[in-house]
């Protein structure tokens, strides 16, 4: 299928590995121009190879995650697809943490990051009525994940930033998703993991891979997929098990 967005311009953060680098690939297979960013030069000039732009941005903080995308402006001529992505928090239960500061971190790095993203890009998208927003969350937001409690909470207040601005921006031709990955194959999965069968609980029967997720948001960013906006989406091979 031709996804019709051959020629468009894209940002993908945090896309030096894993779920992000799938879908930079995945937009560039169907001819978008991509930039990408990682915190270290060398890991993300390799990742980018010759096909992406190479930027090196933390955008674990609001400022640098700003900072991307208008970088990314700058070496595209525009930004017609935001990807926003970030790496998760530590782990910890409520016991563990006692440190507020932590989950202002996590907040910043997990909803704030792609806040401030939005902003920069969106209203450039409104501006020419053709925009895409795909941000890369959790499927904690429905099921919230034991040990988690940092990643849970954050990813939850994007979810509702994201449902709101997607009501406000579609008149103008921007959609904006989010898509909660569940157990793929990554290094965080199996950092996480305690050396059980990941994917003992998974209807598919196996782990997810990244590439699976890739092709899964690109379609998300399609001409095919203008009416779907506000949607927060599993990506999970039918491990979520609740009605909604």
């Amino acid at each position: 299928m031709d996804l019709g967005i051959s020629g468009k311009r894209a940002a993908v953060a945090a896309a030096s590995r894993g779920l992000g680098l799938a879908t930079a690939r995945a937009l560039a297979a169907e001819g978008v121009r991509v930039a990408i960013c990682g915190r270290e030069r060398a890991t993300i000039e390799a990742a980018a190879g010759t096909t992406m732009v190479p930027l090196v941005a933390d955008v674990s903080t609001a400022a640098g995650a700003t900072g991307f995308v208008h970088d990314a402006r700058d070496a595209l001529g525009g930004v017609d697809i935001l990807i926003a992505n970030a790496g998760g928090p530590a782990p910890g239960t409520f016991a563990d943490i006692d440190d507020l500061d932590a989950f202002a971190r996590a907040f910043e790095l997990n909803a704030l990051s792609t806040i401030a993203m939005c902003r920069e890009a969106v209203p450039a998208m409104q501006a020419q009525s053709w925009g895409r927003v795909v941000a890369i969350t959790s499927i904690a937001v429905r099921q919230p994940i034991p040990h988690l409690i940092l990643s849970n909470t954050a990813r939850a207040g994007v979810t509702g930033f994201l449902k709101t601005l997607a009501r406000e921006v579609a008149s103008s031709g921007v959609t904006v998703n989010s898509l909660q990955p569940g157990l793929h194959d990554t290094e965080r999965i199996r950092a996480l993991g305690d050396g059980g069968d990941l994917a003992a609980g998974i209807p598919a029967g196996r782990l997810g891979t990244a590439e699976d997720f890739g092709a899964f948001a690109a379609y998300l960013c399609s001409e095919q997929a203008g009416f779907v906006t506000g949607a927060a989406i599993p990506v999970d091979g039918g491990a979520y098990a609740g009605l909604q």
